[in-house]
């Protein structure tokens, strides 16, 4: 059984090693694939739900995710109380299980055949991943009818913020979330140059429609890799930042998931 475990423990942290050796005991046949995010970004980690999830995935495939900055309420916490767990069934039949914060459900939310709670405590530990979700994940894996409770409301899940970072890769480019024939160009045609602002950074780049349609050293506002099929039956894809031969996030200065992208025609 594939598990991709999506978290912002940090790259080689004891943590993931810690998260997996107790799936492994509740879920003995499951294959761990580890996706670090930046601490407390919920909208790295909903990017990366999304994108395993709603593409195709073996039969069983679970993705547990767990990015619980624990901001929903300001005051004291008893018992490390946080977010609680929640589960998505999605149409690829890969269920999702992790903690309900920020932007983690928001970009399977309205894909979901199911959106739930689990049936599993809230507080009582400050590694809740380790010590209570596990055991949770495993027995909604196994289909046990007391694993889940109530439904959750859509609409308490947020939107997916617009023309923000939404996760930078090992290349450094920056995967956005503008998508691609709708809110992303607009209305450039291919070829044409764009002045891309994020944060104090601004840059020029080629609007085109592949990232590798621009010469070695320039930036590249194109479709990237990342996208899945829609409800509609349609194909969505997210606009990346490439610059050939470069780092995107570096020629940016290093910008942290949620920075605004900012995009307007060039001179």
């Amino acid at each position: 059984m594939l598990v991709h475990i999506v978290a912002d423990y940090g790259h080689g942290d004891l943590a993931f090693a810690e998260v997996v050796q107790r799936i492994k005991l509740h879920l003995p046949d499951a294959e761990p694939v580890l996706t670090p995010v930046p601490p407390f970004s919920t909208l790295a980690a909903g990017f990366c739900v999304a994108q395993l999830g709603l593409n195709e995935a073996p039969p069983g495939t679970i993705v547990y995710h767990n990015v619980a900055p624990r901001a929903d309420e300001e005051e004291a916490r008893a018992g490390n109380e946080g977010e609680r767990l929640a589960f998505a069934l999605l149409p690829t039949g890969v269920r999702v299980v992790g903690v309900h914060a920020g932007y983690a459900f928001s970009f399977v939310r309205d894909a979901a055949e199911e959106l739930r709670w689990a049936s599993v405590e809230a507080e009582g530990s400050q590694f809740r991943s380790r010590d209570l979700f596990p055991r949770a994940a495993a027995a909604i894996a196994s289909g046990r009818p007391d694993a889940l409770a109530g439904s959750m409301d859509p609409s308490d899940v947020p939107d997916v913020p617009r023309s923000r970072v939404a996760y930078a890769d090992g290349y450094g480019n920056l995967k956005t979330t503008i998508k691609s024939g709708e809110d992303g160009g607009l209305d450039l045609p291919s070829g044409s140059v764009a002045r891309v602002e994020i944060g104090d950074v601004e840059r020029e780049a080629y609007v085109s429609d592949g990232s590798f349609e621009v010469e070695e050293g320039k930036l590249a506002f194109a479709p990237g890799s990342s996208g899945w099929m829609d409800t509609s039956g349609g194909e969505t894809l997210w606009m990346e930042l490439f610059l050939r031969g470069g780092s995107t996030w570096e020629e940016f200065g290093r910008p942290p998931v949620g920075s605004e992208v900012r995009i307007k025609a060039g001179d």
